[in-house]
């Protein structure tokens, strides 16, 4: 009988997987004809979370350790003044990027895990600074997601503008499944909306509700690490880890819930069930998932002339496999799947740059530069 039991638990489970994965059916195709060159341009980092271009093309680059990292002409040199960091697991210093009139105000945008505010350990904060003489400076706290947890996983976080120049970052559940994602009391799976120097607009979704946060956009995510604006309709689009299965590519829609973890096309990691519910009323269906999980990290959509066949397409790193993703599209049906850079090592970020190539920053080495084969 026991054994009957355990047949019937596993059947259960694969029956199970097999419902999670229907709407996962676009097959991965390997680039066997490498139409281009991957060319490392900056060596010896350690983990690269973040990197933005400066306008004269220099490079600034977070280490998850708490280094920033300034690369210009061959060369890399530290940037000082930057607040120390809550250098756990998955937290450090990470998303960088700079307001969309830098060269008129000077901001760079910061996000990174900090100790301040209530409770042990840490949590993802949001700031603003400017570059001078090699140092930060002018350094404006804008947004501290709290309470503070010594867990060291899901801190997020990406940071993206919008068209109308709204600021839009993302913090992880923390761990913390069964509260924070779906409690709009609390931080800590949600992406935030803010003013660019931290107030929060008016027409934010949750503005007047007693003991929110108000600053809360979208809510029910798990660890978005991937955020990106849509080159034409100007939406912004994320990416988030699931558990065992269920990565996830979400459009951003205003007051709307994700659903984790009430909903989700994952298993818990030791294969048993979260839930068995993969969509509820009220509840935003995700456009694409992972099964099994790709481990998502970084994000862009492929912009300019240089890879034509890839143009308006989206970009995904993956941790786990080494590779980046290109994820095809019609519209926001996604209609393949393609293996850019395979074996390049734990893509950590990928971004287009001001000169329209591709770069990809890989744990434990460097960031890479794709360049089109002539």
């Amino acid at each position: 009988m026991k054994r009957i039991a355990v047949s019937l638990l596993c059947l259960s489970f694969f029956i199970s997987c097999a419902q999670r994965t229907k709407k996962n059916d676009v097959a991965i195709q390997t680039d066997d004809t490498r139409t281009y060159d991957t060319q490392r341009i900056v060596d010896n980092l350690d983990n690269p979370w973040g990197m933005t271009w400066l306008p004269e093309g220099s490079m600034l680059i977070t280490e998850k350790d708490g280094r920033l990292i300034h690369f210009k002409d061959g060369t890399k040199s530290e940037i000082q003044n930057v607040p120390e960091v809550y250098n756990r697991g998955q937290g450090g210093l990470l998303d960088i990027t700079l307001h969309p009139n830098y060269k008129n105000n000077g901001w760079i945008y910061i996000t990174y895990s900090s100790t301040e505010g209530e409770g042990n350990g840490g949590n993802t904060k949001l700031i603003r600074a400017k570059l001078e003489n090699g140092a930060l400076t002018n350094i404006e706290d804008l947004y501290k997601a709290m309470p503070n947890s010594t867990r060291g996983q899901h801190f997020g976080s990406r940071i993206e503008f919008d068209t109308d120049g709204y600021l839009y970052f993302s913090v992880g559940e923390r761990g913390n499944r069964d509260v924070n994602p779906q409690d709009l009391t609390r931080d800590g799976g949600k992406v935030y909306r803010l003013h660019d120097d931290g107030r929060i607009p008016e027409d934010n979704p949750f503005v007047g509700e007693a003991n929110v946060r108000e600053a809360i956009y979208s809510y029910g995510h798990r660890n978005p690490q991937g955020m990106a604006r849509h080159p034409e309709t100007g939406a912004i689009w994320v990416h988030e880890h699931g558990p065992k299965g269920g990565d996830e590519i979400n459009i951003i829609e205003k007051g709307a819930n994700y659903g984790w973890p009430e909903v989700t096309y994952g298993v818990n990691y030791s294969g048993t069930e979260i839930t068995d519910q993969t969509s509820k009323p009220g509840m935003t269906q995700p456009i694409y998932y992972w099964v099994p999980s790709i481990a998502p990290c970084g994000m862009d959509f492929v912009t300019g002339d240089r890879y034509p066949e890839w143009k308006g397409h989206l970009l995904v790193g993956s941790l786990k496999f080494n590779y980046v993703e290109l994820v095809k599209l019609n519209g926001s049906e996604v209609t393949g799947r393609e293996k850019i850079a395979q074996d390049i090592g734990r893509v950590r970020n990928v971004r287009m740059g001001p000169d329209d190539y591709m770069y990809i920053a890989v744990e434990g080495d460097g960031i890479y530069k794709v360049v089109p084969k002539k």
